[in-house]
C-alpha cells in the first residue's frame, strides 16, 4: 500500500514540514492522514477516523508509512476470519517489499516474519498451532487455579501487613509471571529480576534488548532441560509433540506464549482492579452477588482490552472492506479497542455486557488466541483472592493522578496505589488436616415434622420380643401431618426422617 492509495493527488504541501505539537494539525502527514504514534487520545482519534472515513480508515505509522486500521465490529471479525483473503505474512506487505520500512523501524519487532504459528500459513499453520493447543489442552484448570489462589497469597503477604500497595508494581506484573513460569515448567526462574526484564522488553526502552535477551536465556536453558528430561509442563510437550518442533521452534513459542500472557493478563488485572475500585456500582454489584468476578472480567474485556490494535494482516489479493478498496500487499491494523465500541454493536456504552462473549479481546479465526482460558483464570482467581484477604482495599489517591503509558498496542497502567487495613500473613503452605469439623446443621427440611429431643427419662427401650400395641399420643401440632388411623403398629424408638437430596442422589447413582 502507497501513500497515494490514500489520496490519489498530492501536491507540494505533502512535503513541508508538520505543524508543532499543540497545533491542530499536528499528527497530520502527507496527504493529511492522521499519525496513530503521535496521538494524545487514541481513543478520540478513533472515532474520528470513524466518522471521516466509516469502520476501516487510512493512517500512518512511524516514518510515515501508511496503513489501514479497521475500526467496525463486522469487519475486523471479517478479516480475521478470512485466510484466504487476508494473512499475517508480512513477506508480502508492499512497503516492506518496496523499502519503505527499515530494519530499524519500531515496529519491526511486532510486524517482521517469524516462523511461529501466529505468522505461518496452511499446513505449516496447522502444524505449529497443532503443537501449541495440544500442549495447552494438557493442563489441569483445576489444579491451575488453586496454584493461581496460592500465588496470590504468597505476593499479598509480601505487603499485607504494611497496610498500603501498588497493586501494578507489587501484584499486577508478578501474578501472571509467577503462573506462566509454573505452567511453563521453569517456576525456580520467577523472581523480580525477571518481572523486571519482561516489563522492560516490553517497553522498548534503550535497554530492551539485553532484557529480551536475558528472558530468551531462561527459555532457552528451560527448552535444553525439557529436551533431556521432559516432565509434566508445556515445554515438555511441546518439544514431544507429534509435530517435531526444533529447539529454536520451541523457544519461540515459549517466548510468544510468555509475552503475549503476561501482558495481555497483567494489563486485564489493573483494568479490572481500577474498575472495581473506583465505580461503586461495579463493586457494589460484585458485593452483592449482582456479578460475579467472571462476569466482572469479561466487562473488562470489552470495555478496556488488554491489546488496543494487533500487528498485523496483509491482503493477499485486491478485494473491499468496510467501503475501501484494499489492495494486494496492503497492511491492516486489527483493532479490538474501537471494534468492542462500534456504535452497531453497543449504542449504549454504558449499558451491561453480561453474557455476552462476542467481544474481540483476543481475537478470532485461525489466530485466535490459544491461552485465553489461562488469562481469564489468572483474572477471575487473582481478582477475587485479593479482594477476599484484603475487603477493605481503597484507591489511594484522586482518579485523576492516575498515570497511563500509552501506545498503539496497548494502554498500560502505571501504578495503582491503595490502602487498606493491615493484615497478618497467611500459612500458604498449610497442609490439610483432620480437626474436629464445627457441628453442622441437621439435615431437617421444610415439610416433614421437625424432630424433638426426647426427655432423659424417656429414652427408647429395647423392643420387646411381641409388638405391643402403640401408646396414644398428643395430637401434633397444627403445622405437622395429622396420623393416618389405621391397625395398631409396632412402636419404634424414632420415627423415619426423609432423606436428604445428596442421600437420595447418592443411592440413585448406586443402583439402590
Amino acid at each position: 500500500m502507497t501513500p497515494e492509495s490514500h489520496a490519489p493527488t498530492s501536491t507540494d504541501d505533502d512535503l513541508r514540514p508538520g505543524p508543532p505539537p499543540g497545533c491542530p494539525a499536528h499528527g497530520l502527514g502527507p496527504g493529511g492522514l492522521h499519525r496513530l504514534h503521535e496521538a494524545e487520545d487514541l481513543g478520540a482519534l478513533y472515532e474520528q477516523l470513524r466518522d471521516q472515513h466509516g469502520p476501516v480508515a487510512p493512517v500512518l505509522l512511524h516514518d510515515d508509512v501508511p496503513m489501514w486500521i479497521v475500526l467496525g465490529h463486522a469487519e475486523n471479525l471479517h478479516m480475521v476470519r478470512s485466510p484466504s483473503q487476508y494473512c499475517r505474512d508480512s513477506r508480502i506487505w508492499t512497503p516492506l517489499r518496496e523499502g519503505l520500512v527499515k530494519p530499524d523501524h519500531p515496529l519491526m519487532p511486532h510486524i517482521a516474519w517469524q516462523p511461529i504459528a501466529s505468522h505461518a500459513e496452511g499446513d505449516e499453520h496447522k502444524r505449529l498451532r497443532g503443537a501449541v493447543m495440544g500442549a495447552i489442552s494438557t493442563i489441569d484448570f483445576r489444579s491451575l487455579r488453586r496454584y493461581i489462589n496460592r500465588s496470590t497469597q504468597v505476593i499479598v503477604n509480601r505487603f499485607c501487613e504494611a497496610g498500603e500497595a501498588d497493586l501494578v508494581s507489587q501484584f499486577t506484573e508478578h501474578l501472571p509471571m509467577a503462573v506462566m513460569c509454573e505452567i511453563l515448567g521453569m517456576p525456580d526462574e520467577y523472581n523480580d529480576r525477571l518481572v523486571e526484564a519482561a516489563r522492560d522488553a516490553l517497553k522498548g526502552t534503550d535497554t530492551a534488548i539485553a532484557s529480551h535477551s536475558y528472558v530468551m536465556d531462561a527459555l532457552s536453558r528451560l527448552t535444553a532441560i525439557r529436551r533431556a528430561q521432559p516432565e509434566e509442563d508445556l515445554a515438555s510437550y511441546l518439544i514431544t509433540h507429534p509435530a517435531r518442533l526444533s529447539d529454536d521452534e520451541v523457544r519461540e513459542h515459549l517466548r510468544l506464549v510468555l509475552f503475549a500472557a503476561y501482558e495481555a493478563t497483567t494489563n486485564l488485572l489493573s483494568n479490572v482492579l481500577l474498575t472495581v475500585l473506583i465505580d461503586p456500582r461495579f463493586r457494589a454489584q460484585l458485593n452483592g452477588g449482582q456479578m460475579t468476578v467472571p462476569e466482572a472480567v469479561e466487562q473488562s474485556l470489552w470495555n478496556e482490552p488488554p491489546f488496543s490494535t494487533v500487528f498485523a494482516y496483509f491482503a493477499k489479493q485486491e478485494t473491499e472492506l468496510g467501503g475501501q478498496r484494499i489492495r494486494r500487499g496492503d497492511g491492516l491494523l486489527f483493532a479490538p479497542l474501537p471494534a468492542n465500541v462500534d456504535p452497531r454493536v453497543r449504542p449504549d456504552l454504558k449499558a451491561s455486557m453480561q453474557g455476552n462473549r462476542s467481544h474481540l479481546a483476543f481475537g478470532g479465526g485461525p489466530h485466535e488466541c490459544p491461552g485465553q482460558d489461562i488469562g481469564r483464570s489468572i483474572a477471575d482467581v487473582g481478582v477475587d483472592a485479593l479482594l477476599m484477604r484484603l475487603p477493605d482495599v481503597e484507591l489511594d489517591c484522586d482518579e485523576e493522578e492516575l498515570r497511563w503509558t500509552a501506545s498503539i498496542a496497548s494502554r498500560h497502567l502505571v501504578e495503582l496505589p491503595v490502602q487498606f487495613a493491615p493484615k497478618p500473613p497467611q500459612d500458604v503452605q498449610e497442609v490439610p488436616n483432620h480437626k474436629p469439623v464445627v457441628a453442622q446443621r441437621s439435615d431437617w427440611q421444610i415439610g416433614i415434622a421437625q424432630p424433638q429431643a426426647a426427655p432423659a427419662a424417656a429414652q427408647p427401650q429395647p423392643v420387646a420380643a411381641q409388638p405391643q400395641p402403640v401408646a396414644a399420643q398428643p395430637q401434633p401440632s397444627p403445622v405437622q401431618p395429622q396420623p393416618v388411623p389405621g391397625p395398631a403398629q409396632p412402636a419404634v424408638a424414632e420415627p423415619a426422617r426423609r432423606r436428604g437430596v445428596w442421600q437420595r442422589f447418592l443411592s440413585w447413582w448406586r443402583g439402590y
